[in-house]
């Protein structure tokens, strides 16, 4: 059991740094649709793996009650770890390319908000 749960783990850890990299790219070429639509499987892949997360620790702690040596799977979570490490590291590059463009945005509303005596549009009939 302990096994799959890590395998499930990593498989999705890796659709999410896909997903993540596709991301960067659709931000950089202006695909918003592109990117939005992923959104809703980014979240559902982020709350499986906090999911199994606990689930997982939950098996290793009934393994060592058991009195088995859980450091057969030290190697398979080490692994898992480095690729949560990447994924998180992925995540700060986006942030990286969003942040700024975010900023861009709200400075351009703003800017045409003055321009409009407070208004973004102004409607003259």
């Amino acid at each position: 059991m302990i096994n799959e749960i890590i395998q499930r783990m990593s498989e999705l850890v890796k659709n999410l740094q896909t997903s993540i990299e596709l991301d960067m790219q659709d931000v950089k070429d202006a695909k918003h649709e592109a990117l939005l639509n992923r959104n809703d499987e980014k979240h559902y892949m982020i709350n499986e793996i906090t999911q199994l997360k606990a689930k997982l620790n939950q098996e290793l702690i009934a393994k060592m009650q058991e009195g088995v040596d859980v450091n057969i799977y030290r190697e398979k979570v080490d692994v898992l770890e480095e690729e949560l490490k990447n994924l998180y590291d992925l995540n700060k590059k986006l942030a990286s390319i969003v942040l700024p463009v975010q900023q861009m945005y709200k400075e351009l509303v703003e800017e045409v908000t003055a321009a409009n005596g407070g208004n973004i549009f102004n409607v003259k009939a």
